[in-house]
């Protein structure tokens, strides 16, 4: 599923075609991904000029001067292409300008577009009960401490809650939580104040590096331009079960809740 360094990298992809661009047209392939498109889609986009791009957690944003923002999510495995040479079965929905054709590719349909009235977005029930981005100034030590406070619920599982910390998913907790050397199962409300500031610290690296490196490439997941992203390569646990540790000790790995957490039972304590 792409996570939020696939997002940002998507975004960022999206921002050279699209930013001060006027939408000439609106073509929906399906009525739905998901959920169904809103009714009045291709009315309130066509016409619209694209004042700005963004992300939310996981969710990608593109702002028009009509004061409503499309929201989307690329769900398990949609990706936006850019100028493809011909329009294939799976994309589902098309934005047109005067430059360039933008489509929403989702074989699975897991993915959504919403439109939302700009200033209601903080308001909208996906993003109001997010916690702050992890590379925003509110995700700090003392933000982890307050929400960890006498919590025995182990990091790894309040980490991915949304609540807690917006658009964290399995692989770059694994990974930030390996380089923080903090083990996933350890009870939340018993790692100091120290510890979270490492924590906080790695997070923000685990994500630079991976936004940098256009995001890790899992299922179908690629860029807007097509190309693979590439921090599959650095991972330092994820899917390295059985792999040596450069502590000397060996990646193991164990499932909780469904998800494959993947750690070093001798430097992560």
């Amino acid at each position: 599923m792409p996570e939020l360094p696939e997002v940002e990298t998507t975004v960022r992809g999206l921002a050279p075609v699209l930013q001060g661009e006027r939408i000439e047209r609106v073509t929906l392939r399906r009525g739905d991904l998901r959920r169904p498109f809103p009714p009045d889609l291709g009315q309130r986009l066509t016409g619209a000029t694209v004042t700005g791009l963004g992300r939310r957690a996981k969710y990608g944003l593109i702002d028009t001067d009509r004061g409503d923002t499309l929201v989307f999510h690329l769900g398990m495995s949609g990706r936006w292409r850019i100028d493809p040479d011909e329009l294939g079965k799976h994309d589902h929905f098309i934005l047109e300008t005067a430059k360039h054709r933008l489509a929403l590719n989702d074989a699975r349909r897991f993915g959504s577009i919403d439109l939302v009235p700009t200033e209601g977005l903080a308001a909208w029930p996906a993003f109001k009960a997010l916690g702050p981005e992890p590379l925003g100034p509110d995700f700090d030590a003392a933000h982890l401490s307050r929400v960890f406070e006498d919590r025995v619920a182990p990091v790894k599982a309040l980490l991915l809650d949304q609540r807690v910390v917006a658009g964290l998913g399995n692989i770059y907790v694994c990974e930030a939580l390996y380089l923080a050397r903090i083990a996933p199962t350890r009870p939340a409300g018993t790692i100091t104040k120290a510890r979270l500031a490492k924590l906080v610290v790695a997070v923000r690296e685990v994500l630079e590096a991976a936004i940098r490196a256009g995001g890790s490439t899992l299922r179908d997941y690629a860029r807007p331009d097509g190309e693979l992203g590439y921090f599959a390569k650095e991972w330092r646990v994820y899917g390295r079960e059985g792999q040596p540790c450069e502590c000397g000790g060996r990646v193991e790995r164990r499932v909780d809740s469904g998800r494959s957490t993947f750690w070093c039972p001798r430097c992560q304590k």
